[in-house]
């Protein structure tokens, strides 16, 4: 048992018949502590359960937690490649124990595992203890029989163990192994502890005590055991080498580092073999865990190894692109015990070889201006600040890289320099914001932005998180609390919650941490790069330096997400039904549906919007994987994402893409830049449903639609209502459109049978028994009120009244719900002496109208008195009469 994945499972499989719960490795993003960058640290998943903040169903664990130390006060990058056991990524093997076993029950463990199971030589170990530890040396001498002069007692704080200033802490108890006095080095405490030797293998850290704020130190009620075993050096203990670049994992990395770069293996490229090696693992793993490189925060750091790990195979010479071809090694070697890593592969190749691509265009030009500028200095001097500040602005050169890439020339950087250059260029970003709103407000945005920099926003992966405040605001000032009853918005340095943008509404969830409680109502994005939570605090206060446990409103999240991706499958499915006319003019995406607008001409036809959304449910049936990508705008550009008019993009963008592409060359159905969330599979959407289409302004056209459980609630209340019309009707849902078309084409005749009828009856039955024309100034007039006639159909009855008088003036009115209607109609023969128009306009004032209008032989008027139309009747005679 001496491969690094035998000894892995060799480890737990002792733990796990020891009584304890096997954990899984919690991700690289610690998600329970807002204070670190990634997880440094096998304790670090179990923090919450140490201070009680959490409880599990198990008192003791253990795990191999993947860990990564490149980034903040734990950072280790520097020296990965030129020293034996330095490492950006590492696994760190440990137990656990919650209150249950303590002191004797953790070195029992370690002496049986190490010595018995793991067969190391117990000559060749000693122990250290915290000075004032008597109990564990006691321990060490009954437990392992352990002699004083291997038992040594150390007085810093090396042995002693604190979470923090306050809170939970403890002595030490550190195990090393002696490789050999043919390595220089000394045992611990002596001058020459700092020698390869003595390496420490395992650390057991009793947790015993809790720190007070006022210095006092108290027993914890539980005491507890954290310990952490490097899997990479215990490995080359037990392989039976010193260095840990030279144990069997690494060895095949290496290999494959050789193989792809064609550069041998010698002393002078021993270091940058390693230096691929060691960080292939930490790019592989932090692609695999969620983060992608970009411009800030963790994708930063990420993008840093890549670029350091990419300069080396430079430096090796290699001419192609090499990063993602070693990229399955890691895979095969690690895979199994890290399933994230197969899941992922596709991805960490397709990330290294894009990131890999960019570099090499980037390095040429870097490379030759830090060697121009270098020329010009004199010998050991040190690169101006301005030179590496530009380095990093134009060229993307990370500034540790350009001190990597001194380093062979003893040459450091001036950092106060390039420090300076930051800040002047933070201050004319901040001089050219376009915000809008007030600019007070703006300032209070920008001056904590300068002071506490950007939020970072981990919601991609998780909907919970610990984050701390930065920054309280209330009423458009700073503050630094909160109380019960106050509504503030919250910044913070990490974030679960997504920042309103893109048509996006924001999340909305709680936060909280002991009797504290907030209600996270919205959540909005300032000035581009700070997350505002919208909050009411609920019970207890909020204090800025204040840790809050944040949780995202996972079922909103869930709606959101699915409205979202269906609103990228909708866009592309209106391109390709109607045109590529068509883009987007706007978007709402809200938990209880989706708004999309567009551009386009005309209405869209019924059965062209059942076509478009007939495909997009075809591809959510087909529940591809929603693929996500950080690139350039150019090269997202260039690989076929779709930007939208109007919308601001910086240097990075991320590049949803979605959907099997089945009818061309296309690897996806939609490409396009969003920094939205989205579902993980396009099945997670559930149904797609179009409830309505209509006009927003000339050439736009808007679409609703709803996803999910909200469509097809949508679905049952129509199919409900199609059951109850049938039921009423006393047919068959499927005969339903028949059935109603035949009591449309019988209602219409019924309202025509009608119309007649009342048109006879208004005119007395007949022309035997209705009103009689009269000789007015020589003319034929038949004018009358008419009764159950509606005020449209005068203009027809005047019409044949006017062919049975032959030659005359016809004028009838109506009293039509309070309000008068006047038609006149003139004979032909007539219109020269005598004028419709004239007449009506004659009667409008009788009823309390004005005007009137038509032509010489048929004009129509109102008036709001229905009361006298028989007055305008008399009126239109009068007229007439002259």
């Amino acid at each position: 048992m001496t491969g690094v994945n035998d000894i892995r499972k060799g480890f737990l499989d002792y733990f796990g018949k020891a009584d304890h719960t096997v954990v899984a490795s919690a991700p690289l993003v610690p998600i329970n502590d807002p204070t670190l960058m990634f997880t440094n640290a096998g304790m670090v998943p179990f923090k919450n359960v140490f201070t009680g903040a959490e409880v599990r169903d198990y008192k003791r664990a253990a795990s191999s937690q993947k860990c990564v130390r490149a980034g903040g006060k734990h950072n280790d990058l520097d020296n990965v490649g030129y020293t034996a056991r330095h490492h950006t990524f590492f696994e760190m093997l440990g137990n656990f124990s919650f209150g249950d076993y303590f002191k004797d029950g953790a070195i029992e463990h370690a002496w049986n595992l190490i010595t018995k199971d793991f067969g190391i030589d117990a000559d060749r170990l000693c122990v250290t203890v915290y000075h004032e530890d008597e109990e564990a040396a006691g321990l060490w001498r009954k437990i392992a029989g352990l002699p004083d002069d291997r038992i040594i007692r150390i007085a810093t704080s090396d042995n002693f163990w604190s979470m923090g200033d306050t809170g939970p802490c403890g002595p030490c108890s550190e195990i090393f192994y002696d490789h050999g006095d043919h390595i220089w080095g000394g045992r611990p405490g002596t001058p020459e502890e700092d020698g390869d030797r003595f390496v420490e293998i395992w650390n057991l850290v009793f947790m015993q005590y809790e720190q007070l704020a006022s210095g006092e130190r108290i027993n914890l009620p539980k005491p507890s055991i954290d310990t952490g075993m490097g899997l990479e050096r215990i490995s080359a203990v037990m392989q039976g080498v010193h260095d840990n670049y030279d144990i069997d994992l690494f060895r095949r990395l290496i290999a494959a580092s050789v193989d792809a770069t064609g550069a041998k293996e010698v002393k002078e490229t021993r270091a940058s073999h390693r230096v691929i090696a060691d960080h292939m693992r930490a790019m592989s793993f932090l692609i695999a865990d969620g983060v992608l490189p970009s411009n800030e925060g963790r994708g930063y750091v990420l993008r840093r190894i890549m670029r350091r790990a990419m300069r080396h195979a430079h430096m090796l010479g290699a001419k192609d692109l090499v990063m993602h071809k070693i990229a399955p090694t890691l895979v095969a070697e690690m895979g199994a015990a890290f399933p994230e890593l197969v899941r992922a592969e596709k991805l960490i190749q397709e990330t290294l070889k894009l990131e890999e691509s960019r570099f090499r265009a980037m390095l040429e030009k870097g490379i030759r201006l830090l060697d121009d500028e270098v020329s010009k200095l004199a010998s050991g001097a040190a690169l101006p600040g301005d030179v590496a500040f530009k380095l990093y602005d134009t060229y993307g050169f990370p500034l540790d890289l350009t001190q990597d890439a001194l380093r062979e020339q003893d040459r450091t950087v001036d950092v106060a320099g390039f420090n300076e250059a930051m800040d002047r260029q933070r201050a004319q970003a901040r001089a050219a914001w376009a915000g809008s709103g007030d600019t007070a407000t703006e300032k209070v945005w920008f001056d904590i932005l300068d002071r506490a920099g950007a939020t970072e926003f981990i919601g991609y992966t998780t909907e919970h998180a610990e984050g701390a405040v930065v920054a309280l605001v209330k009423d458009g000032q700073e503050v630094t609390a909160a109380n019960a009853g106050d509504e503030v918005l919250v910044v913070m340095n990490q974030t679960p919650f997504y920042g309103e943008s893109g048509g996006q509404m924001g999340d909305a969830g709680i936060m909280k941490a002991g009797s504290t409680a907030l209600d996270v109502s919205d959540t909005a994005k300032m000035v581009g790069a700070l997350h505002a939570h919208r909050a009411t605090v609920k019970a207890g206060n909020v204090k800025v330096g204040d840790s809050l446990d944040l949780v995202v409103d996972g079922n909103r999240r869930t709606r959101l997400r699915a409205n979202h991706s269906a609103t990228h499958l909708l866009h592309e499915a209106l391109r390709r039904k109607l045109g590529e006319h068509v883009t987007q003019k706007g978007s709402l995406v809200a938990p209880e549906r989706l708004r999309f607008d567009i551009s386009h001409p005309k209405p869209i036809e019924e059965a062209e919007l059942r076509v478009i959304e007939q495909e997009v449910n075809a591809l959510i049936r087909g529940n591809a994987d929603v693929e996500t990508r950080l690139l350039s705008y150019d090269d997202a550009i260039e690989a076929g994402a779709m930007a939208l008019f109007g919308e601001k993009y910086g240097d990075e963008v991320r590049v949803v893409s979605m959907g099997d592409e089945l009818k061309s060359s296309r690897p996806h159905f939609s490409v396009e830049l969003c920094g939205g969330t989205h579902v993980r599979r396009l099945g997670d959407i559930g149904l797609f449903v179009i409830v309505s289409e209509g006009g927003v302004s000339a050439g736009v056209r808007r679409i609703e639609a709803l996803t999910g459980e909200a469509a097809l609630n949508h679905l049952l209340a129509q199919q409900t209502l199609l059951k109850e019309a049938a039921g009423t009707l006393k047919t068959k849902a499927e005969e339903l459109p028949e059935r109603v078309a035949a009591l449309v084409a019988e209602k219409r005749t019924l309202e025509r049978d009608l119309a007649d009828a009342r048109k006879k009856a208004a005119l007395g039955g007949g022309a035997s028994s209705g009103p009689v024309a009269k000789d007015v100034n020589g003319v034929k007039f038949l004018g009358s009120v008419l009764e159950g006639v509606s005020a449209k159909d005068l203009r027809g009855l005047v019409d044949e009244a006017k062919g049975q008088v032959g030659s005359g003036v016809v004028a009838y009115a109506v009293n039509a719900d309070g309000k008068a209607a006047i038609a006149v109609g003139v004979t032909a023969d007539l219109t020269d002496k005598v004028s419709a128009v004239d007449l009506v306009r004659a009667a409008t004032a009788a009823v309390g109208g004005q005007g009137g209008g038509g032509r010489p032989d048929m004009a129509q008027a109102g008036g709001p008195d229905g009361g006298k139309v028989a007055d305008a009747i008399a009126a239109i005679e009068a007229a007439l009469a002259g």
